[in-house]
């Protein structure tokens, strides 16, 4: 069904908790006590590992992240650490448990095209990484995970700069879109599609058009900003033009999309779902 959305709609996109700033250097940590109990981590930590588990990344990575003896059992100690063109190895003694962003009950896949999506079902797919990006710093911590013999390790750590990263440009638009309502008005496109839960019917969508003066009333109630966790499973991410901002919740349906395009040297959302 496609329609012109009016304001009088209920805006039905789902949020979610601010992102959390819980990790610092190597010996990232949160305090245990500082999660809520019957979280996903409790969960995890209470399901036996089996093979299965390192089929598919996101399967490993929750009960990495989520299991304290798995993730000291899954790191190829000593761990090169990359910083200001130096390496350090890590010893297990200097490795503290890190939640990444389970607390925050979502993470981040950013592609070029949302085809390239189906990388995050494929099996065969045996390099991945995760990047803490810190808008507001502007420091990047990327986690690089190998499957050897058929296992999933973290195998590396590198810091970057948001302004050294391969998506700089894009990254700098972000952190200014997800801040700024107004700035948010301006970077849209004339009508915006927008497709989410139907209010009237269960299991059933709606997609319309909205203008910007629509965005306030409409918009995706989580948009996040400030310490961001990105998920990436081997999509190169080299277009200059078109990005897709997908917002994938743990254990908690929430999934937002957002569709952004470069045009005249300015990026501007195009389309949203939620």
């Amino acid at each position: 069904m496609l329609l012109v959305l009016t304001a009088f709609m209920t805006n039905s996109c789902t949020g979610g908790k601010s992102p959390s700033a819980e990790e610092e250097a190597e010996t990232d940590s949160l305090a245990a006590d500082s999660l809520a109990q019957d979280t996903v981590v409790d969960l995890v930590a209470e399901v036996p590992q089996s093979k299965a588990v390192d089929e598919l990344f996101d399967d490993f990575f929750f009960n990495f992240a989520g299991n304290k003896r798995m993730q000291m059992s899954r790191i190829q100690f000593p761990l090169p650490v990359h910083a200001n063109g130096h390496t350090t190895m890590l010893e297990r003694r200097q490795w503290k448990r890190s939640y990444f962003f389970m607390s925050d009950g979502y993470y981040v896949v950013l592609l070029d095209d949302i085809d390239d999506d189906a990388l995050s079902k494929d099996t065969t797919v045996n390099k991945a990484y995760v990047e803490r990006l810190d808008f507001d710093s502007g420091k990047v911590k990327r986690y690089d995970f190998q499957r050897l013999r058929d296992e999933w390790r973290l195998t590396a750590i590198t810091h970057n700069t948001l302004e050294n990263h391969a998506n700089a440009s894009f990254f700098q638009f972000y952190k200014h879109f997800a801040t700024d309502e107004d700035f948010q008005v301006e970077s849209l496109g004339s009508f915006v599609l927008m497709t989410a839960p139907d209010s009237d019917e269960e299991f059933t969508e709606v997609t319309g058009s909205i203008s910007p003066e629509q965005w306030p009333a409409f918009k995706p109630d989580l948009i996040p900003s400030g310490v961001v966790y990105f998920v990436n499973y081997g999509q190169q991410n080299t277009s200059e033009t078109q990005k897709v901002f997908i917002v994938r919740g743990v254990a908690n349906g929430l999934n937002i999309e957002m569709d952004f395009q470069r045009k005249d040297g300015q990026w501007k959302l195009l389309k949203f779902a939620c």
